[in-house]
This record gives structure tokens, C-alpha cells and sequence, in this order.
């Protein structure tokens, strides 16, 4: 990560172990170890829940578009140590590939189960509680073996630890060596994501984030409803100019 003081060409990596498991990753549950339900709704504001629900709609079109056997799940409980069932995390957007056996249908992502892999992808929308999003939700993510972890803090209420607060913060785990899991970008944006290929941007005067498969930001990502009203534009304009052009070779008919 790049300290605010330092030169720009200055670059530190910030490395240390996370435990399998902690306490207060415990999340409730139906039954006593249990791999079962979701944990305990926390409250979410208007804003929040706009951002989650857009960015919903664009991977699920995004997986769709592109062919993908994945699913995208909102607040599902993600579990990956079967001797302590109930610790986990249920992260504000997780995009897991391949599919469940169980699909649409899944209660709950337990890795140690047949069919159960870690999420590749998992999204925290930065609310009141901005150090769970900080600090506790790249460890979690670290310790669940997720692939990678966009953070994203629309009203910049996170600390200032680290040169924070950022908009935007993409994490991912390294390919290579020991698979850590580490922050390669902190910043306004855009943001380069590897698993997506695609950039991540802060839109509507940073209160949105919204992904492009150009840096220029001119092939933004758009959900279903947003393609199928793009299609019906240019079927439209389309229309449109065959009928300008029939009309023009009329009036140069009618003139000779």
C-alpha cells in the first residue's frame, strides 16, 4: 500500500498471519454447529442497500453474458472450518464458481462440503461499522480463501490507519508463494480487477460502484433491465434511419 507521505513510486506490502478461526467470527445459527441459515439481520441504510443491489444486478448479468457457472448470493453465511461450523463471515455480495448442487437454493456455503468451494469474489459495502470492513473483512476473506475482495467506502467514514480512508480498495490473493492475501490498490479509482477484468469505478459523484471493461470508462457493465433497454434504443435508431433513408430515395424518385 502507498503511504500518503511517501514519494508515488514508494510501495510497501503489508503481510502478517490470520488465524483459521477467532471468536468473534462466530455468526448464530438455527442449531448448536449447525451449518444451516444466515447470521442475524443487521440494519442497513437506503444508500447501502442501493449500491449492493446494483452491483447485484451487474455480476448477475455479468455471469450471465458471459456464460459463467457461477451465483451470486447477497449476505449468505460463509463457513469454511468444520470443527468450528459456526465461525464465518456473510460478506454484502459473494460471487461463487462453480455452482452449489444446491443453486439458488443454498442456506448456507459450507468449503468443507462436496460441491462447497470458497467464494471467488467477495464485495463489502462500507457502512457506520467501517473497521469490520477494514480490518476484519480482509482477515475473514484471508482465512475463507477468497480469491478476491473489493471494498468500496462511498462516504470515506473509514480510519485513517494505513492512509485510509480509501473509496476504493481491491485485495487479492497471490497466484504464487504462499497464496497471501494482500491490498493491490487503495484509491479514488479506477481499479483494476484481475478476476473480472474489468475496472471499478466510483460513479454518481462517488456514491456508486459500477464496473468497465475499458479504463476510459466508455463500456460500462450494465444489468439486464439496462441491456435489454439498450437493445430496444438501438433496434429503434435503427428503424429510424432505414426510414430516413426510404424517404430520402422517395424524394429523389419524386423529383425525376
Amino acid at each position: 500500500m502507498t503511504s500518503m507521505s511517501a514519494p508515488p513510486a514508494a510501495r510497501v506490502v503489508l503481510r502478517y498471519e490470520v488465524p483459521r478461526t477467532r471468536p468473534d467470527w462466530t455468526l448464530p445459527s438455527s442449531a448448536e454447529g449447525a451449518c444451516v441459515g444466515t447470521s442475524e439481520p443487521v440494519p442497513e441504510s437506503q444508500p447501502h442497500d442501493q449500491t449492493v443491489d446494483l452491483l447485484k444486478a451487474l455480476l448477475l448479468h455479468w455471469v450471465e453474458r458471459t456464460g459463467r457457472s457461477s451465483q451470486v448470493a447477497r449476505n449468505l453465511a460463509v463457513r469454511w472450518d468444520a470443527s468450528q461450523p459456526n465461525v464465518g463471515f456473510d460478506p454484502d455480495l459473494c460471487l461463487i464458481e462453480p455452482r452449489t448442487p444446491e443453486g439458488d437454493e443454498l442456506e448456507s456455503l459450507c468449503t468443507w462440503r462436496p460441491g462447497h468451494t470458497p467464494p471467488r469474489l467477495a464485495v463489502e459495502i462500507v457502512s457506520s461499522k467501517a473497521k469490520k470492513d477494514y480490518a476484519q473483512s480482509p482477515d475473514k476473506c484471508a482465512a475463507a480463501g477468497v480469491e478476491e475482495l473489493w471494498v468500496f467506502d462511498a462516504k470515506l467514514v473509514g480510519p485513517r490507519s494505513g492512509g485510509g480512508p480509501h473509496r476504493i480498495q481491491v485485495w487479492r490473493r497471490r497466484a504464487q508463494g504462499n497464496g497471501e492475501f494482500e491490498r493491490v490498490y487503495a484509491g479514488e479509482g479506477p481499479a483494476w480487477s484481475e478476476l473480472t477484468s474489468a475496472w471499478l469505478f466510483a460513479v454518481d459523484e462517488g456514491r456508486r460502484l459500477r464496473p468497465a471493461e475499458d479504463r476510459e470508462g466508455d463500456r460500462w457493465w450494465m444489468t439486464a433491465k439496462e441491456a435489454a433497454l439498450a437493445a430496444e434504443a438501438r433496434e429503434r435508431a435503427a428503424k429510424e434511419a432505414a426510414l430516413a433513408r426510404i424517404a430520402d430515395l422517395e424524394a429523389q424518385l419524386a423529383k425525376r
